[in-house]
C-alpha cells in the first residue's frame, strides 16, 4: 500500500531505526515515544487493522508477539517488565492504519491506561 507509511518503512522509502527484522515483521523505535523505550513491531505485509485480520493472519500476529518479546529482551526490558499495546480503530488511537504492536518500558505503568 503506497501511501501506508509503515509499508513505506518496509520498503525502505523512510529511514527508521529499526531494532530487530525478520523475514515477516520488523522492530524499529517509534518517533514519538511514550516511554523511554518504544518500539513499534509491525507486519511486513499490510494489514490495515485488528479488524482485519482473518484466521489466515493468526502466524503472523504470534511472530509479532515472539518478535516483540526478544526486542524487548534485547532492549534489556525483560528483568523490569514491559507493556505491549495495540490500538484497533480510531476511538482507540490507532493512528496508523496498519497492524502494529507498541512495545513500552523502561519506566513503570499504572492501570488503568487512559
Amino acid at each position: 500500500m503506497i501511501d501506508c507509511i509503515f509499508c513505506r518503512i518496509v520498503a525502505g522509502e523512510i529511514p527508521a531505526t529499526r531494532v530487530f527484522e525478520d523475514a515477516d515483521t520488523i522492530a524499529f523505535r517509534d518517533i514519538h515515544p511514550a516511554a523511554p523505550t518504544h518500539l513499534l513491531v509491525i507486519p511486513k505485509r499490510h494489514i490495515a487493522s485488528l479488524e482485519d485480520v482473518t484466521g489466515a493472519d493468526c502466524g503472523i500476529l504470534g511472530r509479532m508477539l515472539w518478535n516483540a518479546q526478544r526486542a524487548a529482551r534485547a532492549e534489556g526490558l525483560a528483568d523490569g517488565g514491559y507493556r505491549l499495546v495495540m490500538n484497533v480503530g480510531e476511538n482507540a488511537g490507532q493512528a496508523v492504519p496498519h497492524v502494529h504492536l507498541h512495545v513500552l518500558g523502561g519506566r513503570p505503568f499504572s492501570w488503568p491506561p487512559g
